[in-house]
């Protein structure tokens, strides 16, 4: 930018000197060349490209380029997070054609949960992008996001999350007695964030072991959520969706594992369990400005 500036001063001084001799054209025979050449036309279509680009096409060529190296457990650098987050910071719901009255959002009759509906984007190796459209009382049961950074924008409604980073180093315990008398392979696990965001909000951040990596979203009214995984869900590559029960500390008592006394309500016993059997989670399509991978 700074040398397009002096550029145009060169160029606005050239022009009054050719003016003010213009009973000595030979003086400046290359002054239209030069003027010419110094208007930077190519610099002015990027600039009418990147104008006119569509927001979702925005965060797609930012996703590439946060990305771009990108692998379990390897975090973009602050400099990505924060060029990421300022595209996601910026969302709104026209900008991927959706309103809070569209079907997606309506209540299901005659179903105990409501559908909850995702609307994919894109995927590639190193990202995927998507929309959880979730009616009121829609609930993402807790699950993980192994060795992923994941940002969340809530585009519209309240949704209460609650999430949780494993204490580091608490050993998988299965040798304790719950009431019903079972032994459950049980891990530690500390409260992050239990509080309901309203639209609009700051972009969520949760990283591979830290921000809340196991998160539980509920509708409290209609809502919808623009993810970006980074990287995906891969079953052959070992990245699996897990789902979780959370016990209240108390419930169980370990000897090997303890908590500083009067924060025991910040910390859960984590539950590994099957897919809920009544998460009832729909793909559509999308019907949003598109993605154009060139």
């Amino acid at each position: 930018m700074g040398l397009e500036m002096k550029s145009n001063k060169r160029n606005k001084e050239h022009c009054q000197l050719t003016k003010d001799n213009n009973n000595n054209s030979n003086s400046f025979p290359n002054a239209n060349a030069t003027i010419s050449a110094n208007s930077s036309p190519r610099k002015s279509r990027r600039r009418n490209r990147k104008m006119s680009m569509t927001p979702v096409q925005r965060l797609f060529e930012t996703c590439k380029g946060v990305f771009s190296s990108g692998g379990p457990g390897n975090v973009p650098s602050p400099e990505h997070i924060k060029k990421l987050q300022a595209v996601l910071d910026e969302f709104k719901p026209g900008d991927v054609g959706l309103t809070p009255n569209m079907p997606y959002f309506r209540p299901t009759i005659g179903q105990r949960t409501p559908e909850i509906t995702y609307l994919h984007l894109y995927k590639c190796d190193q990202f995927s992008i998507g929309i959880f459209c979730l009616p009121p009382s829609g609930v993402l049961p807790l699950h993980n996001h192994p060795g992923m950074t994941v940002f969340s924008k809530l585009l519209f409604g309240t949704l209460h999350i609650k999430s949780f980073d494993w204490v580091a180093d608490a050993p998988c315990v299965s040798d304790v007695m719950n009431s019903e008398g079972k032994n459950p392979d049980i891990r530690l696990a500390k409260l992050k964030v239990d509080s309901d965001f309203i639209a609009p909000c700051d972009t969520s951040i949760l990283y591979p072991s830290d921000g809340g990596n196991l998160h539980c979203f509920t509708a409290v009214t209609q809502c919808a959520v623009l993810d970006v995984l980074g990287p995906p869900y891969s079953d052959p590559d070992g990245r699996h969706c897990t789902y979780y029960y959370d016990f209240p500390y108390p419930k169980f008592s370990v000897k090997a594992v303890s908590v500083p006394e009067g924060e025991e309500e910040g910390y859960a016993w984590l539950q590994e369990r099957e897919e809920p059997e009544d998460l009832a989670l729909v793909a559509a399509l999308y019907r949003g400005p598109q993605i154009v991978d060139k």
